[in-house]
């Protein structure tokens, strides 16, 4: 009985046990959920302090020390030294500049972080396709990075990124390479360094002249080596025109010359001719000058340059003066009188009247050259230029007073009354006459 009752009140007491393990289950991925929130929650904080760490390194560190370190962390070891050896440089360049100067006072490139960034990109590239053998890619790179900087100031760097894509044993002859060698030789022809100009010129044309390649615009670099290897030798003739050794002039320019004949350039072409006209009109011999100076004028003309075709007409009126063809004289000046008219070079227009007017005055023509002056002296009151004005109030008070003097020189000379009346009668109406010498002219501005 005390059996049964214990089992009873044991029964009722205890909870039954059941095989239903649902809510067990869901305790325990409720527990293992927690778990891993936990856990990815420590990672995260983890990260978190990380990346603060490296926040912190990027303020607390230089923008050098970072691309730096950049570099140095994704493998690249040879541009980080060739970066470094860059900053050097241009601070040593710095400390030995004169306090006050301008590249005293220019921000130092290791605070440039736009021109820090493209150099730690375009390095990092050449020295990835230098690891698989793509030198034309390696090249490329370079080319662009030089291309970068064009300001005046960074033209140190032009240059040190020209010469380490075109100097190389591998890639050396390739495109970006030879383009290369075209913009160091205009950078250098900039410079006034000629010897170091025509060097790179002349191995641009011979690296390009068996390929079709065109530089970074679509130029031919063919071409366009030849056309500042033109340049180089126009240059180097200056020296010697100005020393009168024209002997050398002669022979540079001829040089020059023949290059612009190669270099497809019409321009140039018509430049050569007239410099070497001009080199030729000084050592007298003008008929070899005019030949020059007429090709000069059909290539002008075929151009439509007017600024060429005056200049060319002008030296030709020059040689034919000086050959006593006065004649072709005035016609080549009366062709530039219409050439400066008809393109409105005003400037040119007064000056080539007054040459014109000087041509006719030398041969007695009294009325054409007034006319001539007196149209160079309505151009330049237009123009407002006051030395040309001048010139011309000059010219044309001259030619008038002349004309005056040739038109009562007999009356003068004559003692008769009749004679002495007209000169009295003259001097009496004078400032209301027309000043041309046969009174069919226009008539001149007043002089004070």
């Amino acid at each position: 009985m005390i059996t049964a009752v214990t089992r009873r009140r044991t029964g009722s007491f205890l909870p039954e046990i059941t095989t239903n393990s649902n809510k067990w289950r869901r305790g325990s991925q409720y527990r293992t959920k927690q778990k891993e929130s936990l856990q990815t929650r420590s990672v995260s904080d983890k990260s978190a302090q990380n990346l603060s760490q490296q926040e912190i390194a990027q303020f607390r560190n230089s923008l050098k020390h970072n691309i730096c370190v950049q570099m140095l962390q994704e493998g690249y070891h040879r541009s980080f030294s060739e970066l470094f050896l860059v900053l050097q440089y241009d601070q040593d360049r710095r400390a030995a500049a004169e306090p006050g100067s301008a590249l005293s006072l220019q921000t130092p490139l290791e605070e440039q972080r736009d021109k820090l960034e493209t150099i730690r990109l375009h390095l990092s590239r050449a020295e990835q396709a230098e690891r698989i053998g793509s030198w034309s890619v390696l090249c490329e790179q370079r080319l662009l990075l030089a291309r970068f900087f064009s300001a005046p100031e960074d033209l140190w760097l032009s240059l040190h990124f020209y010469h380490g894509c075109a100097d190389r044993e591998q890639g050396g002859r390739s495109r970006p390479a030879t383009e290369a060698r075209a913009c160091m030789a205009e950078l250098y022809l900039q410079q006034g360094e000629l010897q170091e100009a025509m060097h790179q010129a002349e191995l641009c044309v011979r690296q390009a002249e068996d390929g079709s390649w065109l530089d970074s615009s679509g130029r031919p670099l063919r071409l366009r080596g030849r056309q500042t290897l033109w340049g180089i030798y126009n240059q180097l003739a200056d020296a010697p025109l100005d020393a009168a050794n024209y002997e050398e002039a002669l022979k540079l320019l001829h040089k020059a010359h023949k290059i612009a004949t190669e270099s497809e350039d019409k321009q140039i072409e018509g430049e050569a001719a007239y410099r070497l006209g001009v080199a030729y009109q000084h050592t007298g011999d003008h008929n070899t000058a005019t030949k020059f100076f007429s090709t000069s004028m059909q290539i002008y003309g075929t151009l439509q340059e007017a600024d060429g075709l005056v200049k060319a007409y002008k030296a030709m009126a020059k040689s034919m003066e000086s050959q006593g063809n006065i004649d072709e004289t005035a016609r080549c000046l009366e062709k530039l009188v219409d050439i400066t008219r008809s393109n409105r070079l005003q400037r040119n227009l007064a000056d080539a009247c007054q040459c014109l007017g000087n041509i006719y005055y030398t041969v007695g023509q009294q009325r054409r050259a007034y006319e001539c002056f007196l149209q160079g002296y309505e151009v330049a009151s237009d123009i407002e230029d006051e030395v040309l004005l001048k010139e011309a109030q000059a010219l044309l008070a001259n030619a008038r007073a002349h004309s005056l003097i040739r038109k009562h020189s007999a009356d003068m000379e004559t003692v008769s009354p009749a004679a002495l009346q007209r000169l009295l009668t003259w001097k009496g109406t004078r400032g209301c006459q027309e000043l041309c010498p046969d009174s069919t002219g226009p008539a001149a501005p007043a002089w004070h």
